[in-house]
């Protein structure tokens, strides 16, 4: 565990040493459903944090909502200690917070690098006029595509870099939508279940690259059902159930919660009577 996050205490809504995403009073509801309603959660900078709970606990729809992808319905939030409440997705990425979806979405009809090079923000030869001065932009367009290059090297992709999106398998398009998201050059990576779908072999891979983000400084935060994944990899996890934080810890701690327990199995699993 994060040494940072050894004296923590586990309780919902704890607060951490060095926060760099922090949320209170966000809610979010879908006609009389209320699908988020978070009080206060705090994610600790420079650790892997795990989002666990139930289908239907919100996890999916409290990264939409914290990444412009979706709006709250009140509340707020801030990221690296600057307001991030109601920003548009890509103003939230320009600012460091970048996420992937559950389902990859790789643009099919493109190769595999360009894909990439698309991710990459700030190009100057998508502006009209300053794309009739190929000057101006060249050199830009140079340095994008060496970085894609190096990411499409990392995750073991270069040998598809010609190729057409489409081609790639599951696994493949985890492990290039992980590395759109590096384009970015983000602060903070959102990774909505990053192991779905994925085989053995990819799943150690993919494992790898998340451990070696938080080794090279980033903050990590990610869904997930796994919880072989959760336990192996994260520095603190978070449960959720209805909308809100029922528990949060180092995942050994959470693992014995009775609150998790209760949020996956029903507050009367061990009860025979209850059951009859």
């Amino acid at each position: 565990m994060s040494v940072d996050l050894a004296d923590v205490e586990c309780t919902p809504g704890t607060s951490k040493p060095d926060p760099m995403l922090v949320l209170d009073g966000v809610t979010r509801a879908f006609g009389g459903l209320a699908a988020v309603r978070v009080d206060h959660l705090e994610v600790q900078r420079g650790a892997i944090t795990s989002i666990i709970g139930p289908n239907g606990a919100g996890k999916t729809t409290l990264f939409n909502v914290i990444s412009g992808f979706d709006r709250a319905d009140g509340g707020h939030w801030t990221f690296d200690g600057r307001p991030l409440t109601g920003y548009a997705a890509h103003r939230v990425a320009g600012r460091g917070l970048v996420r992937t979806f559950q389902l990859a979405k790789a643009l099919a009809k493109l190769s595999v690098l360009e894909n990439l090079k698309l991710a990459a923000t700030g190009q100057r030869g998508e502006r009209m006029l300053l794309s009739l001065l190929p000057p101006v932009w060249r050199r830009q367009e140079k340095d994008i595509e060496r970085r894609a290059e190096e990411l499409l090297e990392r995750f073991g992709l270069a040998h598809m870099r010609d190729e057409y999106a489409g081609t790639l398998s599951g696994g493949q398009r985890k492990l290039l939508e992980l590395a759109r998201a590096l384009m970015v050059r983000p602060r903070m990576v959102l990774l909505d279940e990053p192991m779905a779908g994925v085989n053995p072999a990819l799943t150690q891979s993919l494992l790898e690259h998340i451990t070696s983000l938080r080794d090279e400084g980033m903050t990590v935060c990610f869904v997930e059902h796994d919880m072989d994944v959760v336990m192996g990899i994260s520095d603190w996890v978070i449960c959720m159930a209805e909308g809100a934080i029922v528990a949060e810890g180092p995942p050994r701690t959470i693992a014995r919660d009775p609150d998790v327990i209760d949020a996956y199995l029903g507050r009367h699993h061990d009860d025979p009577e209850a059951r009859t």
